[in-house]
């Protein structure tokens, strides 16, 4: 009898041992996803949370944006997603050198701002409705702009070059 009472006891503290660990555990693992996987409304952290290499989606109104593409699993997972989103964006210099820190600002055709963003690499990926936009981009302190077109069905893309030497 004694023998059992003594089982019941190691099992109960065995349990709650599992049990301590278990949450703290959990909770370590909420704080370190806070930490590195970003959340759509930071806007320093890239984030892996999409997974596949994919950065973190950020939203700005109602229009959902992402960017990024310095490392090769992200740049791969960003050319990937292209064909699901309306507006891919590509950002580059000479030697097909792939730029970053590139402001982007999209107006709508009443001249309305859209977003305003930095791209925090050479790709951007911008969930648009259909219409017509102006896209303005400055890196550095050189300024360009290009009218795109977002249909109904599928997607467009527009490259943007700066000679930087």
């Amino acid at each position: 009898m004694k023998f059992q009472g003594n089982q019941r006891r190691l099992v109960a503290v065995a349990l709650t041992a599992a049990l301590t660990l278990g949450l703290a555990g959990g909770a370590w693992a909420q704080q370190s996803n806070d930490t590195t996987g970003g959340t759509t409304s930071e806007s320093d952290s890239a984030g892996n949370v999409n997974g596949g290499g994919m950065p973190q989606i950020q939203h700005q109104g109602g229009v959902a944006y992402v960017s990024g593409g310095v490392g090769s699993d992200e740049s791969k997972a960003l050319q990937g997603a292209e064909s699901h989103w309306p507006l891919a964006l590509r950002f580059t210099g000479p030697g097909s050198d792939f730029l970053a820190d590139v402001h982007v600002q999209i107006v709508d055709a009443h001249g309305a701002d859209v977003l305003q963003a930095d791209s925090r690499g050479p790709y951007m990926l911008v969930r648009l409705r259909p219409g017509r936009y102006t896209v303005h981009a400055r890196y550095k302190s050189d300024d360009q702009q290009k009218a795109v077109t977002v249909p109904a069905q599928g997607g467009t893309k527009s490259a943007f070059y700066w000679n930087t030497q």
